[in-house]
């Protein structure tokens, strides 16, 4: 299978998965029911008034999707079955039939690609993440949390599964091959530059190279558009807001600062912002430090809502994490929250998902306003 990842990115990717790791087993990513999506209908930025200047804006924001649907990009596509394809892990796969389909990841993006590829109806479960309403109903593969459970994929007997590293236990992914289920495994790596391989990658596994390249292209284009769009409404280059992407599980103590190769990198520079830990060398996942947050000195924190929820809002916020007042974000209460299967679900929601932060950002007024 072709992907057009650099070798860099595989390995800043491969230096995350510990970390990932260490978040699923402390009841990290979505919550663990995924009924975590908000009501869609969040304005679009066609729909409000920017505010005169963000920097000076004081109070939190909860960004949300202007529409949760998807799209598909055919109608009943025929898969060119069988194939064969090596995967990201440089595995030789032959896919023979893709009627029942698993598509697994800590994100949610690989189920959303083969629904918005068009096969929707031959998605037979889900993980946590994958909670967009065309899915809600299909039976967890993932019951406690993000840990795959062999019994509960074996149940749904697929034909074929589509996953990366960022769930577990790999011993599970092995145990699905044994017992001769096609399993291909695309790339973990994401981010804005990403979606577009991604999409590739899942096409092909699926039989839909055709699909997958139109609907690549697509997804680009929105992206590109929705950049676009925030570009006109952010400061100039260089005076963006300067931004960090906090993940929090309160109930577990888990404080940890997103960096360069995160992917939360791309979605603060495809918002108009300053990534400051790029900015400061902070790489990968880490934990809080009250010396890196004042060193950062961020204007606004972006978290996943489950997340500031844990905390108590952002009050408790403020309190389990004492540095963050000493901070532009913390003394205007800048906290723009998203559902936790949302935000980063780099995919072909993409460009709802900026557009959606984009509105929290520069329009807060217009949106729903966090605890």
């Amino acid at each position: 299978m072709s992907n057009g990842s650099s070798w860099s990115g595989r390995a800043r990717m491969l230096a995350l998965v510990p970390v990932l790791a260490l978040l699923v087993a402390c009841g990290g990513g979505a919550p663990e029911g995924g009924d975590d999506p908000a009501a869609p209908g969040g304005p679009t930025l066609a729909d409000v008034q920017p505010v005169a200047d963000p920097h000076s804006y004081v109070g939190p924001s909860t960004a949300r999707l202007a529409s949760a649907s998807v799209d598909p990009i055919a109608e009943n596509p025929e898969p060119e079955l069988p194939l064969t394809v090596t995967d990201a892990q440089g595995t030789s796969v032959t896919v023979h039939d893709a009627s029942r389909i698993l598509a697994l990841d800590l994100y949610g993006s690989t189920a959303r690609t083969v629904y918005e590829l068009g096969l929707g109806e031959n998605l037979v479960g889900r993980d946590t993440s994958s909670a967009f309403p065309e899915v809600s109903h299909l039976p967890l593969v993932t019951p406690s949390g993000h840990e795959l459970n062999a019994e509960a994929i074996l149940e749904l007997a697929p034909t074929l599964i589509i996953t990366d590293t960022s769930l577990g236990p790999w011993d599970v992914v092995l145990q699905m091959r044994e017992a001769g289920i096609p399993v291909v495994v695309v790339d973990a790596e994401r981010s804005l530059e990403t979606v577009d391989d991604l999409i590739r990658q899942v096409a092909a596994a699926v039989g839909l190279p055709d699909e997958g390249e139109a609907l690549a292209e697509r997804t680009q284009e929105r992206i590109d558009t929705a950049r676009a769009e925030i570009a006109e409404i952010a400061p100039p280059a260089g005076e963006g807001l300067r931004t960090v992407f906090l993940y929090v599980r309160g109930g577990s103590g888990i404080y940890y600062l997103f960096g360069q190769g995160s992917g939360t990198d791309s979605l603060i520079t495809g918002l108009g912002g300053v990534d400051v830990a790029t900015e400061i060398g902070w790489t990968g996942m880490q934990p809080v430090t009250d010396e890196g947050l004042i060193a950062m000195q961020p204007e606004v924190v972006l978290l996943m809502t489950k997340g500031l929820e844990s905390t108590g809002g952002v009050d408790g916020l403020l309190e389990a994490v004492p540095a963050l007042a000493s901070t532009p974000a913390g003394e205007n209460r800048r906290f723009v929250d998203m559902a936790d299967t949302e935000i980063l679900s780099f995919g072909p929601a993409s460009a709802e998902v900026l557009e959606a932060l984009a509105v929290a950002l520069y329009a807060p007024d217009a949106a729903q306003v966090a605890s």
